[in-house]
């Protein structure tokens, strides 16, 4: 029998980081011994020199990589940033406030792959138009703020909406937000352990990552006749139904994908 061939996209984004960090350290310090052998030193004396070289390095091995591109300048900027941050006289527990801030915002980012997106309010016009005139039960996997589920329950009282974060900050945003919706539901956890075989349309602005996962579990899970819409990106080597443009600013797109028949969920859908 045949095996799945493993997903890259499904590798640790974490462990990439740390080793294209350490590959720019490696740089900095084989550039540092070539320059002491040769006693030119010279500017190499000013710390933010290293610290940008090692930046540089850092997001030249991402890009081979192949990391997403939101991922090189965090590679570029994090040594000059940490060098220029060290001469300011600025108390521990500001960093330790930051740290905590940033994971109740984005959570575990690292492992999901995810980045929080917030649909705008023309993306959620064009959803509306997708929706059939009968009532549907929709779910919103990484629903952030709500901000989608606000708009979509009140342009269709007569529907069912869910929403499911794992992101505490923005979940609890999503939940105080929708609380005078009766047709909205917010739930904290991970959408990967949601069945979808109740919906009738699963929404999804993750990123390019999980498409393939996605497109498995909802392959398994979907009812026929149900639609996976997908903001911005595709799914690899899967044509969509219908591609929706929306007149915003960012030329956001909405793949729109009808499951024909469900099957049996394939060993190689958990990670």
């Amino acid at each position: 029998m045949r095996k799945h061939p493993p997903d890259r996209s499904e590798s640790s984004p974490f462990a990439a980081a740390l080793l294209a960090q350490a590959g720019g350290v490696a740089t900095v310090l084989v550039l540092a011994f070539a320059l002491t052998q040769t006693t030119q030193l010279g500017f190499w004396q000013f710390p933010l020199v290293p610290a940008l070289i090692q930046g540089m390095a850092a997001a030249l091995i991402a890009l081979w990589q192949r990391a997403p591109r939101w991922w090189l300048p965090i590679h570029l900027g994090f040594a000059p940033l940490a060098v220029a941050v060290h001469g300011l006289d600025i108390a521990p527990g500001w960093f330790l406030a930051a740290f905590v801030l940033s994971l109740l915002i984005f959570w575990r980012t690292d492992q999901s792959r995810v980045p929080l997106y917030l649909s705008n309010r023309r993306t959620a016009v064009a959803l509306v138009a997708q929706l059939p005139a009968a009532p549907i039960k929709l779910i919103d996997l990484g629903c952030g703020t709500g901000s989608l589920l606000r708009h979509l329950a009140k342009a269709r009282p007569d529907c069912r909406f869910v929403g499911i974060e794992h992101a505490p900050l923005p979940w609890l945003l999503a939940r105080i937000s929708t609380r005078g919706l009766a047709n909205v539901t917010v739930r904290r956890g991970d959408f990967w352990q949601e069945p979808l075989g109740s919906y009738d349309f699963v929404y999804a602005f993750l990123s390019p990552a999980p498409m393939p996962r996605l497109w498995r579990k909802a392959c398994a899970e979907m009812a026929p006749g149900a639609t996976l819409v997908s903001n911005s990106f595709a799914v690899p080597d899967i044509e969509p139904a219908s591609v929706v443009e929306v007149t915003d600013r960012r030329a956001t797109r909405l793949y729109l994908y009808r499951i024909r028949k469900r099957r049996a969920a394939p060993s190689f859908l958990a990670p």
